[in-house]
């Protein structure tokens, strides 16, 4: 497969990398790693402890600006490339939109699927109170094939995600497993496969003295997914309570 790269002159990219990346606040994660362009995120492998590998950016451009000119249609609405496209911007405006259309590019090379999204706040799952799955409750990604998850905030609260040994998945806590097992009416020898078909197993619960890491804003993430092929633990990860009256922008694969 091929990969698009990125060049320093290219008119889409404008950014900054900061001055000292692999002394920044993400070093000190061995669960992370950061690199300074997209062909090195895109080649860069998990392995050992690494599951979240970061392009660390620092983006210019007015980012807010997009976010208050684009139509809030659901909770959750996706942004089309026409409907950025169509918005009447100032100059800032539109160096922050040719970076998030630049970054569409380069993972629609790769034969990703991007979406852009603008979030006020997402679906709660609050069907049970001694467990969630709503994308606010920390969980790991799952796919059937080989693929990783991407993301990138461009404008409000950001991803946070937690070391592995940090949290613990919920369906091995004696308290809640009993629960789960009060609601399940087969025989025993399908209720590993009653938690998967809904998705109880991909939660986590933090443990004392956990310290969540946030993504930060302009970043773009490469998270490991549980998958067969996965060499790695995958990434254990949530979207961020909204901050009050702020919209969320962002790209997600």
């Amino acid at each position: 497969m091929s990969v698009a790269t990125t060049s320093s002159n290219s008119k889409f990219i404008s950014l900054k990398l900061l001055p000292d990346m692999m002394e920044g606040k993400f070093s000190v994660h061995n669960q992370l790693k950061t690199v300074s362009t997209f062909d090195e995120l895109i080649n860069t492998k998990f392995q050992g402890a690494v599951n979240a590998i970061g392009w660390q950016r620092n983006l210019e451009g007015d980012f807010k600006e997009i976010v208050a000119k684009l139509e809030l249609k659901e909770n959750v609405s996706a942004v089309a490339v026409d409907e950025l496209l169509d918005l009447s911007l100032t100059k800032e405006g539109e160096l922050a939109r040719d970076i998030i259309l630049q970054d569409l590019k380069l993972l629609e090379a790769l034969g990703a699927l991007p979406a852009l999204n603008l979030i006020k706040c997402y679906e709660r799952d609050e069907e049970f109170a001694f467990i969630s799955t709503d994308v606010y409750s920390y969980h790991i990604d799952r796919s059937p094939v080989a693929v990783d998850t991407f993301l990138c905030t461009y404008h409000g609260a950001a991803s946070e995600i937690i070391p592995n040994d940090q949290a613990e998945q919920q369906i091995l806590i004696p308290e809640i497993r009993q629960k789960l097992q009060s609601l399940y009416d087969g025989p025993a020898a399908g209720f590993e496969d009653f938690l998967k078909a809904h998705f109880f197993d991909l939660h986590y619960q933090l443990k004392s003295g956990a310290k969540p890491i946030n993504l930060g804003v302009g970043n773009l993430w490469k998270l490991a997914v549980d998958h067969p092929e996965q060499q790695v633990l995958p990434c254990i990860h949530r979207a961020p309570l909204e901050n009050e009256g702020e919209y969320r922008l962002l790209l997600i694969c």
